[in-house]
């Protein structure tokens, strides 16, 4: 007998080198055991549905299909995706079809080799992590079955009539969703150029016809299936925009920005007008500053742990509550469903706001940085120019190190944490934080966070600090530290 098969949820799903972890058998496996999980969790002949969708990977659609089919199989009434789609369509089409559930084949960020599969519970939302643990429960016991048939149906499940599977398209649900929570109208006021780069990603086509619709100029970079992704991971981080950025500098025009999107469009990154970067981090906060100054909502503020002490400060000023999570979008939508919240956000790129699903929504989070342009009638620079001035200057920079071994990042975090250094450089360590990874919090204000990755075998270094030179010394330290492992 062969051993069960290893399948493992990490921060957002299950993820893994196609073709040796992300295998068909796999996904047969994984859409047997949501099949089973739901079930058991409604009355017998009670109507199960799944929503089904897939990005632009290699091989995402056949991956799907193979998901829908496994479903389909043991009575589960499906509906698939006309075509590729980015995440958060998906997962606001869920509650919208009073669907259980959502299966959704993506790596999202992670590097052209990788594929995926994330699942989604009824509020369209992250499944949590007692949904995963019973789902990875379940793939073990299929799996130390003698056999495995091809639907992904196990001897000890046996076959139910037949579930359907019915195309559909989440796009006009979307777009109605998104009428509630965008002032498109603003927007159009605005007279922005937009310069859209979705990174061959799920987004293609998409934003840019929303904007022309409302008649602003808008094209597109990097918009056709490449499953290569142009040889760079599809995160709209600084060092992976540089084409963007050039061709917003070359703009012969005052009124423009540049908007990147992650590989399944749950992430925003963003170019000002001067081709500069802009964090996730001042993303974040101007929108947790327009939504209070511009729109007077309220609400509990959430941020994961790698995320800037701006939030801190502004929900201080504001006299919001604020909740810090470990990372992963998963522990933000906990507590999305159990408070009222007003936005919720992580270093990432992904953001949440209240009125849609527990879920980031790179698409929502574009729409509402070009509003808040479009409301303060000022360029993104001008915009951050006053941010700095109310909370202070922010440098930021994170580092990712590939590791030989997974566990050589865990055992680096231990021995930080058993023996913190009292100084680095001259920066005084003033608390050694552990929620999620190791944080050295600085006298200034500033920290270093070390942590391994909950997706691939890699050790991601933050720094946050009030000077791009102490960021740096404060990586460099972190990078040696770890070359001795």
């Amino acid at each position: 007998m062969s051993a069960p098969m290893q399948i493992r949820f990490g921060t957002d799903g299950w993820r893994g080198v196609i073709a040796r972890d992300f295998t068909f058998e796999g996904v047969r496996l994984v859409a047997g055991a949501v099949a089973a999980t739901l079930r058991a969790s409604h009355p017998e002949g009670h109507r199960v549905l799944v929503a089904v969708g897939h990005d632009t990977r290699f091989l995402s659609r056949r991956f799907a299909q193979t998901a829908a089919d496994a479903l389909a199989a043991l009575g589960v009434e499906v509906r698939l995706t006309t075509s590729h789609f980015p995440t958060p369509m998906l997962a606001c089409a869920i509650p919208a079809l009073k669907a259980q559930g959502g299966l959704m084949v993506t790596a999202s960020h992670n590097p052209p080799s990788y594929n995926g599969l994330k699942v989604r519970i009824a509020d369209g939302g992250c499944a949590t992590t007692t949904l995963t643990d019973q789902i990875e429960a379940e793939v073990r016991r299929l799996s130390s079955d003698l056999s495995v048939r091809p639907e992904g149906v196990s001897p000890s499940t046996g076959r139910t009539t037949a579930g359907a599977i019915d195309l559909f398209d989440p796009l006009p649900l979307y777009q109605e969703r998104l009428r509630t929570l965008v002032d498109m109208e603003r927007i159009a006021r605005s007279g922005l150029h937009v310069v859209i780069d979705p990174m061959y990603g799920a987004t293609q086509g998409i934003v840019a016809a929303l904007l022309r619709q409302v008649g602003l100029k808008a094209e597109e970079i990097h918009a056709e299936i490449n499953p290569g992704f142009g040889g760079v991971s599809p995160e709209p981080m600084g060092a992976s925009l540089g084409e963007l950025a050039e061709r917003v500098r070359d703009l012969n025009e005052s009124r423009k920005i540049g908007l990147a999107f992650d590989g399944d469009g749950d992430r925003l990154g963003a170019i000002d007008e001067t081709g500069s970067y802009v964090t996730p981090h001042q993303v974040f906060a101007l929108l947790l500053q327009h939504l209070v100054t511009r729109r007077g909502l309220s609400g509990t503020v959430i941020k994961t742990f790698s995320t800037t002490t701006m939030i801190d400060r502004l929900a201080a000023s504001h006299g919001l509550r604020l909740a810090v999570t470990p990372i992963g979008f998963k522990h933000i939508a906990e507590v999305m469903r159990g408070e009222p919240f007003l936005i919720g956000g992580e270093e990432s790129g992904g953001i949440g706001v209240a009125g849609h699903i527990p879920e980031r929504d790179g698409i929502v989070s574009a729409l509402l940085l070009l509003e808040c342009l479009a409301t303060e009638e000022k360029p993104l620079g001008a915009l951050l120019r006053d941010l700095e001035a109310k909370v202070g200057p922010h440098c930021y920079r994170r580092l990712d190190l590939r590791l030989a071994r997974t566990e050589d990042g865990a055992e680096l975090g231990r021995r930080v944490a058993s023996d913190p250094p009292a100084h680095i450089d001259g920066w005084q360590v003033k608390e050694v934080q552990t929620l999620d990874g190791v944080k050295l919090v600085g006298a200034d204000g500033g920290w270093l966070l070390i942590r391994p990755s909950g997706t691939e075998p890699v050790l991601r270094l933050y720094a946050e600090a009030p000077t791009q030179g102490q960021v740096s010394r404060l990586l460099d330290w972190a990078k040696t530290y770890a070359d001795r492992i």
